[in-house]
């Protein structure tokens, strides 16, 4: 265990000199935009249709050590891997090495038990080259008699899609509770079958004994944007003023630290949080249930966003800590602040958003999660659409191709102080830089759901001049 917490920590402290090396190159070449971490490929989870649903299927048990406390081990994998080239065979052994750390991350304190209510959450684990990939769990207490111990099911996938795979989890532990025999066959048959395109479904035969063939269809949701998002957990926790807040750290890429005591509402929320910032992405370090040995990831001077069960926080507190935004998703408060988040977003847009908030939480209307997703998305989108949606005309385009963003003019073309005055402090975080990195690669919008909005926004006020 310890062994992997170092692995951890020095990727951490890797990844600090490299921010800090290239921080200092980009300051000589461009003093104007400084992005604050590693410049690299956006790392956005994956949704392309086609691809495999998952890489692996684990399960994850405790096993009683020497001294009578209890280590998570892997004790089943599907599928094994084998003729792997020596990168690939390391790199999954790094993976299958962290994944009982985040399976089990509330410490190694258990006792067997005769109930357990099963939890669903997730992880995310970032790759030196700054791709990620989702474990997505069910912690269940397998059937039997008597006192048992809990156990994981793990998929990892590089596609994000919560709704989707938590589908999967409910047909893994169905099956689960008759024998992990009729696991496989079900497992396997998810792994031949593509991953579907946005609205459309795939279909899994699956036989159980004494019940027969089963048809188990999953759907993506129409709007991929929002597959792998929850806004009714966060909003059921904070208020919308907190939420602003919250969403004022984060979109200045500063240091965010949840604390609940549940898994699933750690995973849920801070993955709801991430989502606010479509269309833009965190690329800083993520970690959505950090284990307790890793604690003190907490320190790291650059930017974070972390979920820390509660059980922990005085630990949390003891630690030589900068600046950070700490928030208490148990009682839904705010437990240290740096002191300017009500000032951060412009005024005018800020009570906007704050009046869709609002004007969600009075609506007594029974809401589906989609509709959910929808509505809060949609506050947030139109922030980034009013804020920087005039971003593509202010790319000057060669006749090779390779666009360059023109800053100066960029600015120049907001007439709101307020707005501007946010926007030169937006443009030096690394979540921008990333997104007009991709932008002057090609004409195409690489995010059409944000272009289509931006559009729409034109053609209203077109609408409104002319009428």
């Amino acid at each position: 265990m310890a062994s992997i917490g170092n692995f951890f920590r020095r990727s951490l402290r890797r990844s600090r000199r490299r921010e800090g090396k290239e921080e200092a190159s980009a300051a000589e070449n461009n003093p104007s935009r400084v992005p604050q971490g590693k410049p690299r490929e956006r790392t956005s989870i994956l949704y392309s249709a086609g691809q495999f649903f998952f890489e692996y299927l684990v399960v994850v048990s405790l096993k009683k050590m020497s001294d009578g406390r209890y280590e998570p081990k892997i004790t089943y994998q599907f599928p094994k891997r084998e003729n792997l080239l020596k990168g690939q065979k390391e790199e999954e052994e790094r993976l299958l090495q962290a994944i009982p750390l985040f399976c089990f991350p509330d410490g190694n304190n258990w006792a067997p038990v005769t109930e357990f209510t099963s939890e669903t959450f997730s992880f995310v684990l970032t790759n030196v080259d700054g791709s990620r990939k989702i474990g997505y769990c069910r912690r269940l207490l397998p059937s039997g008699r008597g006192v048992r111990l809990p156990e994981v099911f793990c998929i990892i996938s590089c596609l994000g899609c919560f709704g989707l795979f938590s589908k999967i989890l409910d047909e893994v532990e169905k099956r689960r509770q008759i024998s992990m025999a009729v696991i496989y066959p079900f497992m396997q048959g998810l792994r031949e079958s593509p991953f579907p395109a946005p609205g459309k479904t795939v279909t899994i035969k699956s036989f159980i004994p004494e019940s027969g063939t089963e048809l188990i269809e999953l759907t993506r949701p129409v709007d991929a944007h929002l597959e792998h998002v929850e806004f009714q957990a966060l909003l059921q926790r904070l208020s919308p003023h907190l939420i602003l807040h919250i969403f004022a750290s984060a979109v200045l890429e500063r240091r965010l630290i949840f604390l609940a005591e549940e898994l699933s509402v750690l995973s849920q929320c801070i993955h709801a949080v991430a989502a606010l910032l479509y269309p833009f992405t965190w690329a800083h370090t993520y970690i959505p249930v950090v284990p307790e040995c890793l604690l003190d990831t907490v320190c790291c001077p650059t930017p974070f966003m972390v979920g820390i069960q509660m059980r922990h926080l005085e630990q949390v507190l003891d630690q030589p800590m900068e600046e950070a935004l700490i928030v208490d998703l148990c009682e839904g408060k705010i437990l240290r602040a740096v002191g300017d988040e009500e000032e951060i977003l412009p005024i005018k847009l800020q009570n906007e958003m704050l009046t869709s908030l609002n004007r969600h939480n009075n609506n007594n209307n029974i809401q589906t999660s989609e509709q959910v997703n929808t509505l809060v998305s949609e506050a947030f989108v139109q922030f980034f659409v009013r804020i920087v949606g005039h971003y593509a005309s202010h790319i000057k385009w060669s006749k090779n191709g390779s666009g360059t963003f023109q800053e100066r003019a960029f600015y120049k073309a907001i007439t709101s102080k307020n707005n501007r005055k946010f926007v030169k402090k937006f443009v030096k975080t690394n979540m921008f830089s990333l997104f007009i990195e991709e932008a002057e690669k090609s004409r195409i919008p690489q995010e059409a759901y944000f272009q289509q909005k931006i559009t729409e926004y034109h053609e209203q006020k077109k609408h409104r001049r002319d009428s």
